[in-house]
């Protein structure tokens, strides 16, 4: 056995490591034990079950699914409800005017489903074959030997106060070594962030740019009800110069996904997603749908949309980047979830063979597999379609029809420019009036984060760290009138007034663990990193 990094902790030791039990991470864990049942396998994962931090839209193409388990019909996998018609609008104030459906986005043979339901159903898979799965565990230190090669994670401990001393509920964390470690942390993963940083993993690449999606789940009236149909908009209520557009798909039981994304390259610090999704649904078009409806689930994430061109290097000493971490989300298609899982796929078809006859610590026929497999494809042909509405609304949907009529041939690449980089000050920028919430169909923060089900351990430290505690009332409040109180969906951040004083709030115990603080941060500030015992959401169906 390994000698412990930490003298206190205790050590378990695996082949491969996979932190994170979403799409990629648990398709990757299943494909290694189908090609080599021998090899010990653990999956950490932040949320409290598996499934309890996933969300996505979600209209899913089971192609990678299908390679991974061809008969997932026959074993009840939740992906039941078939895409059944398309509609794509661009909306003005108060009319929809049909657009042709763009080819990326026929759904034709995909489903709805719920993305937490199906990681639900895909761990089950894989503790089936002897795969070993830690939920409420959150992977919160890479751990590294003498030479710098990761030699596993640990987990975080438990029982720290929030005066940072330990209670009497200490739990010194666990370090969990491998041969390999998989990260599929999603979107933006804390500890990615620190891989990428300390390998210099983005020397060549662009930087990674995002959107935010704001979703609810409601429950209609039959009659309004159309089981299959999937709306996409673009336009109102976005600016012609913001990056923006919602979805809705209609589930089974009188139930309907519902969605906004904000390309969070945005300028204007006024902004607030949150609130653009509330505006976006009292547009008649949508409102129609909802009459004597009811909201049922609330949540919010950070989704990667830098594509092709803001892959980082994806593999290093002792590890590699799968999935949303390492930014395989097709935009244009509005899918990850497909790119996510066949990732995985393909970095345990390439473990398995360095396992069997380890040249050094780098796994470095990965990427080179992943070049000969239909993502990389897939994602190279769409790689100028979402910088292109950088340049604006109108440019940004003629160049992407003159894409995929053969554009992508060119041998041209835009490139991605750092969200946090793209805001205006605030002198510069007009102040935008948002209505106060009806509680029928437009709600506020608080009210949406019950829904999600968030709970946090209350006596530990914020897991929302400032750099320099400073900065918010210094320096982002006159430059920028603080955007985290207007980018956060979870009211996490205030600015605060007492005794004439100013003063920066953060109640972390709302954070839905979307990422977004830690992307749109003008002046990169905050760390978001992993709370105590699997705090967050708890999505049921989300």
């Amino acid at each position: 056995m390994n000698t412990p990094f930490r003298s206190d902790r205790e050590v378990m030791e695996y082949d491969v490591v996979i932190i994170g039990a979403g799409p990629s991470g648990l398709s990757c864990a299943i494909r290694l034990k189908q090609a080599s049942p021998d090899l010990g396998i653990c999956v950490l994962e932040k949320g409290s079950e598996v499934g309890a931090h996933l969300l996505s839209g979600a209209a899913f193409e089971t192609r990678a699914l299908t390679e991974l388990i061809p008969d997932w019909k026959e074993k009840g996998a939740p992906v039941t409800v078939a895409a059944k018609q398309d509609k794509f609008l661009f909306l003005t104030k108060t009319a929809a005017i049909p657009l042709p459906n763009p080819p990326q986005m026929n759904n034709h043979g995909n489903y709805i489903i719920s993305l937490g339901q199906l990681g639900s159903w895909l761990a089950a898979q894989a503790e089936a074959l002897g795969i070993e799965i830690y939920p409420g565990f959150a992977a919160s230190e890479v751990l590294y030997d003498e030479n710098n090669i990761v030699r596993g994670v640990a987990t975080g401990d438990m029982g720290i106060g929030k005066d940072g001393e330990k209670t009497d509920q200490f739990q010194a964390g666990m370090e969990l070594h491998a041969k390999q470690t998989v990260f599929a942390e999603g979107c933006h993963g804390s500890l990615t962030k620190t891989l990428i940083a300390k390998y210099d993993l983005r020397k060549n690449a662009d930087p990674q740019t995002y959107g935010l999606g704001v979703k609810e789940i409601w429950e209609i009236k039959p009659e309004l009800h159309s089981e299959g149909l999937i709306v996409h908009t673009i336009g109102w209520p976005m600016d012609t110069k913001t990056y923006g557009g919602s979805w809705m798909y209609h589930l089974d039981n009188n139930q309907i996904s519902l969605g906004y994304v904000v390309g969070l390259d945005y300028q204007n610090p006024y902004l607030s997603p949150f609130e653009e999704m509330q505006r976006f649904k009292t547009h008649p078009a949508v409102k129609k749908y909802l009459e004597g409806g009811r909201r049922i689930a609330y949540g919010a994430r950070a989704i990667v949309e830098g594509g092709f061109q803001s892959l980082p290097k994806l593999t290093f000493p002792g590890g590699i980047l799968i999935g949303d971490t390492a930014g395989f989300l097709n935009v244009p298609k509005i899918k990850g979830n497909h790119m996510a899982m066949k990732s995985g796929m393909v970095a345990a078809d390439s473990l398995v063979t360095f396992l069997g006859n380890p040249s050094g610590d780098e796994c470095t026929a990965y990427p080179e597999n992943l070049k000969k497999s239909w993502v990389w494809d897939e994602l190279y042909r769409v790689r100028n379609i979402r910088p292109g509405f950088h340049f604006g609304l109108l440019f940004g949907l003629l160049h992407a029809a003159f894409q995929t009529f053969g554009g992508w041939m060119l041998p041209y690449t835009l490139k991605n420019h750092a969200d946090h980089k793209q805001l205006k000050r605030a002198a510069e920028s007009t102040k935008i009036d948002y209505p106060k919430p009806d509680g029928v169909f437009t709600f506020d923060r608080l009210t949406s984060v019950r829904l999600s089900n968030t709970m946090h351990e209350e006596n530990q430290p914020a897991h929302l760290k400032l750099r320099d505690a400073s900065i918010p009332i210094g320096v982002n409040l006159p430059e920028y009138a603080e955007p985290a109180q207007r980018y956060c969906p979870a009211a996490v951040y205030e600015v605060v007034e007492e005794a004439g004083q100013r003063r920066f709030v953060i109640n972390a115990q709302n954070c839905v663990h979307c990422k977004t603080c830690d992307i749109k941060d003008p002046s990169q500030n905050i760390d978001w990193t992993t709370p105590q015992g699997g705090g967050g959401p708890n999505y049921t169906a989300m």
